[in-house]
């Protein structure tokens, strides 16, 4: 920027409000998901005249925040939502846990009372920061006009550095009324916040000389490889040193599903291979992942005879969970790439014996591959449709996901080949992130194919959100899981619970009473409703849904209830108690 456009904006006066709209402008926010109300409504009268913005009116403030998480995980950028005071603000809060538990970039922007009411129970009070302070990298309060600019651009800085995540910023509506001196670009001063990007050296050459030296290495990939943009660098390290990749169900893509040492996902839901070759590795060459229980299972059994090699760009994730032998903090896309140039030096004089742990890996490939039993109650099998969505729409889609079996059917049963097409709650497990999510990926990216693939259940939280889609023109497709229940519920208590179903029915599509008639709510909601009970019919529903743009689509697929999500490690238990299917033994038994 010159020196006279700075002077110039610097002697401008602007109402709180103005300087909003005008700081988001200059950042680079293009689009924004909200709902206005009276803490706020001083901002939405200057947003009205941006040229720069636009705006999408949300049904639900809870749908602004996950349509944010869309937006951004879908693209990379920022999410930015807003929202009033009080039960405007805290309608956002589940969104921006689980934006702080996947490590998405988000600003959420809240309307407050008047500062001179802060405390007073006044109407429409909430302390949304204290509320938020846990479950967001920072969270401001703003109470003067002259303070605006420099907290939002903080709020930007610290959001999408370092580790990217959720930043709040509640404004009074006398700091939005006030009036002040418009200056741009602000002196943004952070004290305490230096994110480390660069790795060190020496722990460079120290896991360089671990991967040299290890007989079953494992590349463990996290989500942070998707954040930091780092798939690149990760498919030249993979390629250079030889080894499997595993990728978590936040790293889904990270690394190409085609590729031949692509294990797949591991976890309490991951492959066979993909959960042994953790357990049985000698080194755990840790990229931007946190060992979550749900791939660990019991910790302390959890690849026991390995070494660890562990890259972060938090700090306090390292060692957290598991001792490092080598860690490293910094960047995932800066650390691969000096990594890779210290391990082509490296294997000039030293060249990896991973032979016979590649035989072994071969053997469970062919031994267990990723597969389900068809229904066997004349009802279409889940996996199967969600094969038929991910064959017939392609790598270049983007797929958004709920929570629960069909999560895991779209995690396990969709091919990803690049970063970015699969979005999900991975950490969080929100149910209603999907539509939402789907809308936010469709605004970021109006030239893809954007599916989401919902359950019955999750559905029904944020299913209005499809008003939102069809009047302003984003046609997103839904793929409906509909079996009738909470399913994962229900398979837990198939398989815990002596088959008790305590209050998992839904009474959404496997008995006559079908409550509400999915097809009439797409319908009501303007948009093409379908529902699909024969598995003839399953290409021809997607490819409609696909050739339709002109609104949101929902294809009610009437699945089986008794599908499960297979291969399964219960929960609390070791990584050798994988099964592989139910009433299987522990495919580890007695095995070394």
């Amino acid at each position: 920027m010159k020196a006279n456009e700075r002077n110039q904006m610097s002697n401008e006066i602007l109402t709180g409000a103005q300087a909003i709209v005008r700081s988001l402008e200059l950042l680079g926010i293009e689009d924004v998901f909200g709902l206005p109300g009276g803490a706020i409504l001083p901002t939405y009268d200057p947003l009205m005249d941006s040229q720069k913005i636009r705006h999408i009116l949300v049904r639900h403030e809870q749908g602004a925040g996950h349509a944010a998480e869309g937006y951004a995980s879908s693209s990379g950028k920022l999410g930015v939502c807003i929202a009033t005071s009080g039960p405007g603000a805290t309608n956002l809060v589940t969104a921006i846990a689980d934006a702080y538990m996947d490590s998405v970039p988000l600003l959420a922007i809240t309307g407050q009372v008047g500062s001179k009411l802060i405390g007073t129970d006044a109407f429409q009070e909430a302390d949304i920061v204290g509320i938020t302070m846990p479950i967001t990298k920072h969270s401001f309060l703003v109470t003067k006009a002259e303070d605006i600019p420099e907290t939002i651009a903080a709020a930007v800085m610290i959001a999408t550095t370092g580790r990217p995540g959720p930043v709040l910023v509640d404004i009074t509506k006398d700091a939005q009324q006030g009036k002040a001196e418009f200056v741009w670009p602000p002196k943004v001063e952070l004290a305490g916040y230096k994110p480390v990007t660069k790795p060190h050296g020496k722990q460079i050459q120290a896991a360089a000389q671990l991967i040299a030296e290890s007989k079953r290495p494992v590349l463990y990939v996290g989500g942070g490889v998707v954040r930091a943009g780092a798939h690149k660098e990760l498919l030249k390290l993979a390629e250079l040193i030889g080894a499997p990749v595993v990728t978590t169900l936040m790293a889904r893509g990270a690394f190409p599903d085609s590729h031949k040492q692509n294990l797949g996902m591991p976890g309490m839901h991951g492959t066979v291979p993909a959960v042994t070759a953790l357990q049985k590795s000698d080194l755990l060459i840790t990229l931007g992942a946190r060992f979550d229980d749900r791939v660990t299972g019991d910790v302390k059994s959890f690849a026991v005879g390995a070494k660890v090699i562990h890259v972060d760009i938090d700090p306090a994730e390292i060692g957290k969970i598991r001792f490092a032998d080598v860690p490293i903090v910094g960047d995932a896309k800066e650390v691969i790439t000096e990594l890779n140039a210290e391990m082509a030096v490296t294997l000039k004089t030293t060249k990896l014996d991973i032979a016979e742990w590649w035989s072994f890996i071969d053997g469970l490939v062919e031994r267990y591959p990723l597969g389900y039993s068809p229904a066997g109650d004349g009802k279409l099998s889940p996996q199967y449709v969600i094969q038929r969505v991910g064959e017939l729409s392609g790598p270049e889609a983007i797929y958004a996901a709920g929570v629960g079996q069909h999560q895991m059917w779209s995690a396990q049963f969709i091919k990803y080949e690049r970063p970015n097409a699969w979005l999900n709650s991975g950490g969080a497990g929100t149910m209603g992130y999907s539509v939402p999510a789907a809308m936010g990926a469709k605004v970021a990216n109006p030239d893809r194919l954007v599916w989401a693939i919902d359950g019955d259940g999750c559905f029904q939280m944020t299913n209005q959100e499809l008003a939102t889609c069809a009047i302003n023109n984003i046609p997103i497709k839904v793929a409906l899981i509909n079996n009738s229940s909470l399913g994962m519920v229900r398979q837990w208590q198939t398989l815990f619970y002596n088959e008790r179903y305590s209050n998992t029915d839904l009474h959404t599509g496997t008995d006559a009473l079908m409550i509400p008639d999915f097809v009439k709510l797409a319908e009501a909601y303007g948009c093409l409703g379908i529902r699909v009970e024969k598995e003839e019919d399953i290409d021809a529903a997607i490819k409609l849904a696909i050739e339709t743009n002109d609104r949101p689509v929902v294809i009610d697929f009437i699945v089986s209830r008794d599908a499960m999500v297979w291969p399964m490690v219960a929960a609390g238990l070791s990584n050798d108690a994988v099964q592989y299917a139910r009433d299987a033994a522990p495919i580890w038994d007695g095995v070394e």
